[in-house]
């Protein structure tokens, strides 16, 4: 089987539209907290970004996004986000659910495809290994996040992606969900090293201290500090 092709389901990091769990524990008024939270945003899916870049070569890197970033209504982050987006092809997500968006971005990758989202700034490209080593035993590979979703699915053919439509996405029964309507298909599902989502600022914090050379790492001390993020804090 030839190499998997890297989907990055992402999310222009728009502030109120992103981490809307994890602005609702940050200091500060609403707009301050929406602010740094989109950021935060930014700065793992930057950091997701560079992960990928570094395990799949151009040529094997989509990456699908909900809005444009280089809108002017894109927020104060996008302009990050088009720099780092050279050498990648990017598609949008479209309309509906993100089960429909999921499926449909599946669908659009020739071949063998390992999707992730953006909120893992602690990938390596030894995790996608893993998950894409999963393949040479099965069909699909769902790596589980901790709070019973997924961060990472990868499937010997994008068309498999089907099995996403109907699948009730952002619940703690989402991965078990998926798990089952991949099996619903006939595929033979491996699975993958549990990570956690940046969703809490718990959860951002044990993030940060596991890898504290990230953006994202960094990001989040500044802020803790009570410094403003500052473009400079995505370079």
């Amino acid at each position: 089987m030839s190499a998997p092709t890297a989907l990055v389901m992402a999310k222009v990091p728009v502030p109120g539209r992103v981490k809307t769990r994890l602005a609702a524990d940050l200091p500060g008024s609403s707009g301050q907290a929406h602010e740094a939270a989109a950021a935060l945003a930014a700065a793992a899916l930057l950091d997701t970004l560079d992960a990928v870049a570094a395990w799949a070569p151009p040529g094997r890197r989509v990456v699908a996004l909900d809005a444009d970033p280089a809108d002017p209504a894109a927020g104060p982050h996008a302009g990050a986000l088009v720099e780092a987006l050279d050498g990648w092809r990017v598609v949008p997500q479209g309309e509906g659910g993100l089960d429909e968006r999921l499926a449909r971005a599946h669908a659009r990758v020739d071949g063998a495809v390992l999707q992730i989202g953006m909120d893992t700034p602690h990938v390596t490209p030894a995790l996608l290994d893993a998950v894409a080593a999963g393949l040479d035993d099965a069909d699909a590979v769902v790596a589980p996040a901790d709070d019973g979703g997924w961060w990472a699915l990868a499937l010997r053919s994008g068309r498999d992606g089907r099995a996403l439509h109907g699948v009730p996405m952002s619940t703690d029964t989402t991965g078990e969900a998926t798990v089952a309507a991949l099996a619903a298909l006939g595929l033979r599902v491996g699975s993958a090293p549990v990570l956690e989502d940046a969703d809490t600022l718990a959860a951002a914090r044990r993030i940060a201290a596991a890898a504290p050379d990230t953006r994202f790492a960094r990001l989040l001390e500044r802020l803790e500090a009570g410094l403003p993020a500052g473009e400079a804090a995505l370079r």
